[in-house]
């Protein structure tokens, strides 16, 4: 089987300034873009350009916003300013309080909602936090209507009115109770996890009320690990980014599996009794061979993006399946496995989507998933682990605070080309902003740690030198 590329789809060029990132907008509350005007009139023009083609709800009311959020201390300030621009939009606010961010997926078209907002930045610290919109259908904002709006928000087609008194944002319970039905049903009737302990970080983020209690109900015994947000420690030393005390605890308590979701739970990594790490390439190699053997895998193929290491997409061909690559950011694969009518897809950074389940990343649904391929398999994760060794690769975070054109930059282009030259046939560099931080980051793959670790250190040098940024060196 061949790898095939998926050019991401063509935008036109726009002079406009751009607010979103790869998923939603990202900030420090406070300050622009998330200072509290600023918030209500992004919300304002969003809805209104996602929400246009539902002017009015079923009943004859105004349509209907879900709201989420991931516990961090400034999300009711941020849903406040929330509330405003969906006043000025005409649109009913019911806040559901905190949930995932991929529960919007399911729950605003099973809830009749014309639209969904996540407040939450996801992996970043405590301090940032940031929006996430949801279609009427349960898919990411589509780039497009992101256009549209920054162009509403910089261009306004009408004045902004403040409401004369603070919006009436409804409160429902409902939101939780219908996810967890959801994800309960998702687990196949046969089985259980009876006799199973399961270490669960939940990042002291949306997954901590929810997580431990939707594994124990399924029979599971649950060590429930970072699971007491208070709005200032989410991410801080735990979850998918920092892993490590799940995979220590998974190893000494001699769990069948571990589990690290990250603040908004749309990720998660695995570790498995032998308290070796699964990033989101080995649960993707892991969940297209059990599709694969139950011909549930369509077309043979599967999502990946161009982030993913160079051993999965080998493995994946060895084992009979196609790649389909795409840019970074789960909308992109979701997007491709609209497109290809496709069924799996995934980043290594742990956002997993199958199609026929959810239209989004989500890690609990990816955890179930997961546990249920391996608990129809009969035997410990270790020796369920995909048999490839990654190629060495290092990802480095360069600050970039200005975001020039990469294709500008002549000298680090330059040098872009001949160290791509010379890992030509054995690694490959892949060059990108962060979409959500200021950050350039630098991935490498090649023949050996040392050298694809030199080869970062020498292009982020370059970029540094030629844009003018300044970096401790050490963190180089």
């Amino acid at each position: 089987m061949g790898f095939s590329r998926l050019a991401p789809s063509p935008s036109q060029p726009t002079a406009t300034p751009r607010l979103f990132g790869t998923d939603g907008i990202r900030g420090i509350p406070g300050e622009f873009p998330l200072d509290r005007e600023s918030v209500a009139r992004i919300v304002a023009a969003t809805a209104g350009v996602i929400a246009r083609e539902r002017p009015r709800s079923g009943n004859g009311g105004p349509p209907t916003a879900l709201i989420v959020r991931d516990g961090r201390k400034s999300g009711p300030a941020l849903a406040a300013a929330i509330s405003k621009g969906l006043d000025q939009a005409g649109i009913r606010a019911v806040d559901l309080g905190i949930l995932p961010t991929p529960s919007l997926s399911r729950l605003v078209p099973r809830m009749g909602a014309a639209l969904g907002v996540s407040i939450s930045a996801s992996h970043n610290p405590a301090r940032y936090n940031g929006l996430k919109f949801f279609t009427a259908e349960g898919f990411k904002m589509p780039q497009a209507s992101e256009v549209r709006a920054e162009k509403e928000f910089f261009q306004p087609s009408r004045p902004f009115s403040h409401p004369k008194a603070a919006p009436r944002m409804e409160r429902s319970d409902s939101g939780l109770r219908l996810y967890r039905d959801f994800l309960r049903s998702s687990f196949p009737a046969h089985l259980d996890l009876k006799g199973l302990r399961l270490v669960v970080d939940c990042s002291n983020g949306a997954a901590s009320a929810l997580a431990p209690d939707l594994f124990r109900s399924l029979g599971a015994e649950v060590v429930a690990l970072s699971a007491r947000p208070d709005g200032t420690n989410i991410n801080k030393g735990c979850g998918s980014v920092h892993p490590g005390r799940m995979v220590r605890a998974t190893k000494s308590s001699r769990a069948f599996a571990g589990l690290s979701f990250d603040g908004d739970a749309d990720r998660v990594l695995l570790a498995d009794n032998a308290g070796r790490l699964w990033d989101g390439d080995f649960l993707l190699a892991f969940a297209a061979r059990a599709l694969l053997r139950r011909r549930l895998l369509r077309r043979g193929k599967v999502v990946v993006t161009t982030m993913s290491n160079y051993a999965l997409l080998r493995h994946l061909d060895s084992l009979g399946i196609a790649t389909v690559q795409v840019p970074v950011g789960d909308r992109h694969v979701s997007e491709a496995l609209d497109r290809e009518n496709l069924s799996l897809g995934g980043e290594p950074s742990g956002h997993l989507i199958f199609w026929d389940w959810a239209k989004t990343g989500d890690g609990l649904l990816t955890a179930l998933h997961t546990l249920a391929f391996a608990r129809s398999e009969g035997c410990p994760l270790s020796k369920l682990r995909p048999a490839y060794i990654p190629v060495p690769q290092t990802i480095l975070n360069v600050p970039a605070s200005r975001k020039p054109p990469l294709e500008s930059l002549r000298r680090f282009q330059a040098a872009l080309k001949r160290e791509e030259t010379a890992l030509r046939g054995s690694g490959r560099i892949v060059a990108r902003y962060s979409g959500t931080e200021p950050l350039l980051r630098l991935m490498v793959e090649g023949p050996g740690a040392g050298r694809v670790r030199a080869v970062a250190r020498a292009l982020g040098a370059v970029y540094l030198n030629e844009t003018s940024e300044e970096a401790d060196w050490d963190e180089l």
